[in-house]
């Protein structure tokens, strides 16, 4: 007897492609405007989190020593570490895409917006919600941005170089990457706490959650 199941069609997967093809590659407009609402929406986590006060993910306890030590804001410092970050590509042999280069400028400018606009609240509840929301939002933006295929950020690119360049896992690379960046940022004087655990702990499953639904299909070149 045959069976009347019908078969789940595949999830869109996610392709490599260069900075040229990348563009080329169909439903530019959908992907743009996704992309830059992912990355606004990254930013606004980012300025949730510090309100919050209660831990910053691992890169911006980095990004909150620094601001310790130089004239600039919290955006201004995601800003320039984006881009000393992308010389680190270089030797890596690694190709920035348009994304690559949207997301070392405009994560930075919405975090400063959003810590323009708000306030640390005094409550506790509060503090949390913006925590736990922040937490929440970067996983989402995170599946958005990666999912537009424009291109890796500059930190993703990093982790990823390292293994293309010199082999291992990818989830050792980003474990070491991560500790190291946490240890330089307590060691200027970076804000570390109950969030970065969180943060580690469900960044990942969040964006492995809403990227199949995230991810924008891309016409067959053979078709």
């Amino acid at each position: 007897m045959r069976s009347t199941a019908v078969p789940r069609p595949a999830r869109p997967a996610l392709a490599d492609l260069g900075p040229v093809a990348q563009l080329r590659a169909g439903r530019l407009g959908r992907r743009l405007l996704q992309l830059y609402v992912g990355l606004v929406a990254y930013g606004i986590s980012l300025g949730l989190m510090v309100r919050g006060d209660l831990g910053l993910a691992p890169w911006d306890v980095l990004h909150s020593g620094l601001i310790r030590h130089v004239p600039l804001t919290l955006g201004q410092a995601v800003v320039v570490m984006s881009f000393a970050v992308l010389l680190l590509w270089i030797p890596l042999r690694e190709q920035p895409g348009l994304g690559t280069i949207s997301n070392a400028l405009v994560v930075g400018v919405a975090a400063d917006g959003t810590l323009w606009l708000l306030d640390r609240p005094d409550a506790l509840v509060l503090r949390v919600a913006l925590m736990v929301g922040g937490i929440v939002l970067c996983g989402f933006a995170t599946a958005l941005y990666i999912g537009a295929q424009l291109g890796r950020g500059p930190r993703d690119g990093l982790m990823t170089g390292v293994v293309r360049r010199f082999g291992g896992s990818l989830r050792v690379v980003r474990t070491g990457l991560e500790v190291t960046v946490v240890v330089v940022g307590l060691l200027l004087g970076g804000t570390l706490g109950v969030g970065t655990v969180l943060y580690a702990l469900a960044i990942g499953p969040l964006a492995q959650l809403w990227l199949p639904a995230c991810t924008v299909r891309l016409p067959d070149p053979l078709q």
